[in-house]
Formats: C-alpha cells, structure tokens, sequence
C-alpha cells in the first residue's frame, strides 16, 4: 500500500489515488462473486432437471401399462366381435330366405349364401363394400331375370330404385324357367336396409292351381274387374276366411305372398295393420275385430295411416251369405290436396286480413283527406263569395248613362263571367257537401207539374237560342222526393242535354214503372261512347271538350250522380252513337195522402223610391256595394258594421226603415240572427232578409224556427231588386 501511495505526495494526490484502487478492488470483487452465482444456478437447474426425468420416466411406466391393458381389452374385444359375426353369419346362414343388410350409405355390410338366389351370375359380386345401385344394375341385366313385358332392363333398374325409398317394400320378381322370388324390404333403427328374398315359387303355381279349379267363368270377370281397379279388394266367407282379393291389396298393404292364401282367417290380415298401421279417429283393431265377429255387419268406413305418409280409405260392407268385403283406396294426394287448401286458406285468411286492416288505415286516411278538402272547400268558397258579391253589386250600379258600346259589351261580359262563377262556386259546394256524406234531405211530396213548367219556362229560352226544339210532356203525378234536389237534378239533366246537343230536340217526360216513375231526358245529340258513359260521371270530365268557365267544367252529372245516390234514385243511362242520349231517374211514388196546394201570392210592385234600406254587413267593399244599388234606385240606406250599432243607431234616431239586409256573419258578438230577433223584439216584425254565404240543413233549420228568410250570396240584383220593391213570394 506504501508502494501505491507515495506519502511524500500531496494530500489530494495520495486521496485520488486511494479512490482509484478502492474501484479497482470492488471490481474484482463483484467479478468473482458473479461467476460463482452462475455455477451455483447451473448446478440447482441440473438438480431439478434430474427430477423431471425421473417423473416422467414414471409417468411413460404408467402409460404403458394402461396401453398394454388396453391393447388387451381391444384384442378381448375383436375377439368377441369375431365370434359375434360368425355367429350372425351362421345364424343368416341358416334362414331359409335369402338376407343382406346394407348400411345408411346403401354399401352392402354382409349378405347369406341364399341372396340373390337364381341369379347365378350375380352371386359371385355380392361382397361387402357393394353399392347398392351397382347390385340393380347387376340384377337388372341378368339373363335370369324375366323382365316384364316391354319393359327394358333399365326401366326395371328405375322402378327397383324408385321402390327402394320406401321405407318398406314388398313385391315379386318373375324369375326364368317360371321360378318366383318375393323380395321385401325394411328399414333398421340406424338407416340401414334389411332386403329378403323367398322363394314363392310353389305359393304361386299353387295359387295357380287353386285359383284354376276355382274360377269359372264368372269368376274370371270378377277377378279382371279387380286386377284392373285401381282400388284394393278382399273378400272373406262367412267364417272371416279369406276367399278372394286383387293385386293392388298387396301393394297398399304390403302384405308377404305368403299371408294371401286361400282361408286364411281375417286375424292374420288383422295382424298386418298393427306394426305399420294407424287407425283413424274412432276406430281400433278391437272394434274392427268386434265388426267382424258380429252377425250383422253395417257398412263401416275408416281410414288407415302407414309409416310412409299413405292414407288409406277404407270400406268394409257386409255380404248376404254373412261374409264380407273390404276395399282400400289410397287417398294420400287428396288428403295432401285438402291440408294444402287449408292451409293455402289460412295465409288467405291472413292476408285479407292484413289487406282489410290496411283497406281500413287507406280508408281512414280518405276519410280524413276527404273531410279536409270538404272543409277547405267550403271555406274557399264562402270566402270568395263575399267579394264576388260586392263585384255583382258593383257592376250594376253602372248605369247605362255614357257607355260606349264598347263599354256596355265589357260589361255584359263581366257580369256574365261574374255569373259563370258563381255557378262554379255552387256547383263545388254542391259536390263537397254530396261527397261529405253529411247533407241531410227533406223528403216530401213533390208535384211534377209545377216542377216540370218551372223547368220548361228556364230552359225554353235557352234551348230556342240555340234552334232546339225543348219539349216537356206534362204530369199531374206526385212523387216522394227533395224538391231542391230533385230540381237541381233536373236541371243538370236538361242543361247538359242542351248543351251538348247540336240540333234535333230535348224531349222531357215521366213514364211509369211499375210503383216507381221514371222521369227521361232525351236528346238528339252526337251520343255518348259505351267506355265513356262511366267517366262522364266524374267531376271536370267533359267529352271532346275542354273545361272553361263559359262551356261548363263537367261538375253537372257529378252533381246528379250523388244526389240520386242520396236521395236513393237509381239513376240509368242509354245512348246510342249518332242519334241521342237518354238520362233516366226513377222517384218513388209519394203515398202519404192528400197534398196541400201552395199558392204564390205577389205583392203589387211598385217603386223604391223613398224606401229606407237598413245594412247590417261588416264587410266594408260589401256594404259600399250594396249601397250604390239601392241609392241608384231612389233608396235611401241606413248602413252599419255590426248589431249593436245597428241597435245603438236605431235607438238614436228614433225612425223605423223599411226593411233589413242583414249579413249572418258580422264578426262580432251578434250573428245576422241574433240581431233580426233583438230588433223584433224591440219593433216589431219588420221586413228583414239574412244575408249569407252559408249553406247546410242545421243553419237553414234555424233561420226557418226563427221565421227568418235568406238571400244567398252572391246577391243577385233583380232578387235584391224584388224584395225591396215589394215583391214577395210566398211558397
């Protein structure tokens, strides 16, 4: 240390030197304790790895012994199976019908030396491991098999397959040198197939024999007419033995050869249904065995069910000598065909069922869509009728007085445009209220004489403007109708008749109809096509025509169709192309005994000048309007905004005037009737007239308990004209 440190060094010197050894040393010394921690851990993992072989080296002890003991148990177990299946072979081998047995993939697993017996070509390839395709196809080229008539080795081979996807089978096969094999199939638990095959041979020369020294002539046309329905048929004696039968029983049944033999007793045909038959609803093997049994045997009728889906009817009669007949038919396809129907009715069901909850929302929605335009409607033209009337109003306070004619012809046309309107106006409200369903009828006695001569004196002018002959045939006949509608059919009829009718005549009458009447409007015009005579029913259907406010928009026959389908007309149509319509209304015959007489009684006319007119009307335009009427004609007029100005003016001036014209609506807190009845109350029944574009059963049943007449807006002028001069019509 001495030699490392030298004392003569400075302090500093000989502490940095110290350092430096003392990391030198650590060093070493971690070094050294490294490599014998790794030798230590190297040593531990060694030890461990000893043990894990040595307890796996146990563990492969173990093991080899339980494969040795395994490898036992599986020798033991082949041992066993071996003897199992020499024991099953022998136990094949010794049936007297020919076995095999394919598995679920139709290979054949193993077969006794008796299979395929006659066929000696084909024995030496039935070994396991064949398909059972491959085995038809053998057999069905064997020159010992006796193919039947005109049927080739490969329509057999079809027809074997065919019958191999039941899931029992039993048929015969004709085998050369008149040798018979019965061959029956059977389904195992596990999918496989169990195929016998027995030697009939004897069984059907036998038969043969027996049936020979039976049948005589009779028989043999029994026994054709059964061989050749499509039906299976038995026939046992008195003694329930078996005396006859068809083909086709063994087929349904599938019954083995060797059951049908002469007297064999009905237990061992009974014995057959039970393993592969069900009975019907209400039958059983003891009730049919009781029927049998019993002396007097009733028809019975059962059905009969086979595993594979067959259905089988059948029908047991009793014979006069106390035996009995049974026939099978096979009723699958129909019984098939009626579950079909049924449930094809079921998703029937359930779709209309669907389709009405779906009609029902549709229809719902019309209703509604329906309802709402109804309403719109109604409104709209309400609406428009205020200022349709003020225009009316307007324009014939123009006095004549310095027109031009250029002038007087404007106006003509305006007021003639003013008129189509309103007509349309009328017509759209007529349609809304027919379409809502909601119009309530008034159902009296109407006279068709007074109807009928109102409707000539309208229409005659028009028609001889336009060189028509209009001709209406009278009738004192009275009938149960609504008079409004009723007019208002007829006028669609006439008009429509004239309009579209070139030249010629409109002829009107009523004919008889049993205990209805039938009143005809024919014309001489260009007829109506028979595709069309449906359309021209719809609202703006006109034909080879455009709609304009001047030729009609097509709402007339619209308005006829739902006013006879209200009022409960049946309404008729007959054209011919080139010479004419006929329209036909049939109305019931009114019987409620004898009708009043109603007598028009007029006022004597006289002028207006010095009547006080008294308005009633919140519309501004509407009462200005009015007011240049009446004072063009010598009217003095009182106006107001609303009742209770009205009453408050009245008051104040202390005079009564002539008569009111009151607006329904005033848009305060006093309708047009509420007014009229507060004003009477107070002077009097002064001469009033409601003024409104309202419409409708309840409003009219108001105005008529309150003994209230109404003026329809748009006012007509010469209406407006009459009441004031004086002019009343009582009806």
């Amino acid at each position: 240390m001495e030699m490392l440190v030298n004392p003569a060094d400075p302090p500093e010197r000989q502490v940095e030197k110290l350092k430096i050894i003392a990391a030198v040393l650590m060093r070493r010394v971690e070094q050294i304790t490294d490599d014998s921690g790794a030798a230590y851990a190297q040593f531990q993992r060694a030890a461990m790895l000893e043990d894990q072989v040595r307890e796996r080296t146990r563990d492969l002890e173990r093991a080899l012994d339980l494969l040795n003991e395994s490898n036992a148990q599986l020798a033991e177990a082949n041992r066993q199976t071996e003897a199992a299946r020499r024991n099953l072979a022998h136990a094949i081998e010794t049936i007297e019908e020919g076995f095999a047995l394919f598995d679920a993939s139709d290979v054949l697993v193993m077969c006794n030396s008796r299979f395929g017996m006659h066929i000696n070509d084909v024995r030496p390839y039935l070994k396991p491991g064949l398909g059972f395709g491959d085995y038809v196809r053998l057999v069905s080229r064997s020159p010992f098999l006796e193919l039947p008539a005109g049927e080739s080795a490969e329509d057999w081979a079809v027809a074997r397959q065919r019958r191999h996807q039941d899931r029992h089978v039993m048929f015969n096969v004709a085998m050369v040198w008149d040798r018979w094999v019965q061959v029956s199939e059977h389904r195992t638990g596990d999918g496989g197939t169990v195929i016998l095959q027995t030697d009939v041979t004897e069984l059907v020369r036998l038969e043969r024999i027996e049936r020979g020294k039976m049948l005589d002539d009779q028989a043999r046309v029994i026994r054709a007419t059964l061989d050749h329905i499509g039906q299976g048929v038995c026939i046992f004696d008195a003694g329930a033995r078996l005396v006859g039968w068809n083909q086709r029983l063994g087929e349904l049944l599938a019954i083995p050869m060797a059951r049908f033999r002469i007297g064999t007793g009905f237990d061992h045909v009974l014995d057959r249904f039970r393993p592969d038959f069900r009975f019907g609803a209400g039958m059983t093997g003891g009730r049919l065995g009781d029927w049998v049994a019993g002396d007097a045997k009733a028809a019975l009728r059962f059905e009969l069910r086979r595993d594979a889906g067959m259905i089988l009817d059948v029908f047991a009669d009793g014979m006069p000598d106390g035996g009995f007949v049974m026939s099978f038919t096979d009723v699958t396809s129909e019984r098939v065909a009626v579950e079909a129907l049924s449930r094809a009715n079921e998703t029937l069901e359930a779709r209309v069922m669907a389709r009405t909850l779906e009609l029902e929302d549709a229809l719902g929605d019309a209703e509604r869509a329906n309802a709402s335009r109804t309403r719109f409607v109604a409104a709209a033209s309400h609406d428009l009728l205020q200022p349709l009337s003020a225009a009316k109003l307007f324009l014939a306070s123009i006095g004549d007085e310095g027109l031009t004619g250029a002038a007087r012809g404007a106006l003509d046309k305006a007021q003639n445009a003013l008129v189509s309107v309103e007509g349309i106006l009328a017509a759209l409200l007529d349609i809304s209220k027919l379409e809502s369903g909601k119009v309530a009828v008034s159902v009296g006695a109407v006279r068709l004489d007074r109807l009928l001569s109102q409707l000539s004196d309208e229409f005659g002018a028009i028609a001889s403007a336009k060189g028509l002959e209009l001709r209406v045939v009278a009738s004192g006949a009275v009938v149960a109708s609504d008079a409004a509608y009723l007019r208002r059919i007829l006028q669609n009829l006439i008009g429509n008749a004239i309009r579209y009718t070139d030249r010629g005549r409109v002829l009107v009458g009523v004919r008889r109809a049993g205990p209805m009447l039938r009143i005809e409007v024919c014309d001489t015009g260009p007829g109506i096509p028979e595709e069309e005579q449906d359309n021209i029913f719809k609202e703006f259907h006109r034909l080879n025509a455009r709609a304009s406010a001047s030729e009609g928009l097509g709402l007339g026959l619209a308005i006829v169709e739902r006013a006879c389908a209200l009022l409960g007309h049946p309404l008729g149509l007959a054209s011919v192309m080139g010479r004419g319509t006929r329209f036909m209304v049939q109305v019931p015959r009114y019987g409620g005994g004898a009708v009043e007489e109603r007598v028009a009684e007029a006022a004597p006319q006289g002028g207006m000048e010095g009547r006080i007119v008294f308005l009633v009307e919140n519309d501004a335009e509407l009462r200005r309007a009015m007011g240049l009427l009446l004072e063009k004609w010598g009217v003095s007029v009182l106006e107001a905004q609303s009742g209770e100005v009205a009453l408050e003016l009245l008051e104040e001036l202390g005079i009564l005037p002539d008569c009111f014209l009151v607006d329904q609506d005033l848009g305060g807190g006093m309708d047009g009737l509420g007014f009229i009845a507060a004003m009477r109350g107070r002077h009097g029944d002064v001469p009033a007239r409601l003024v409104t574009a309202l419409r409708g059963e309840p409003f009219e049943a108001r105005c008529r308990a309150a003994g209230i007449e109404v003026m329809a807006k748009p006012l007509d002028a010469r209406a407006l004209q009459g009441f004031v001069a004086g002019l009343r019509i009582v009806t």
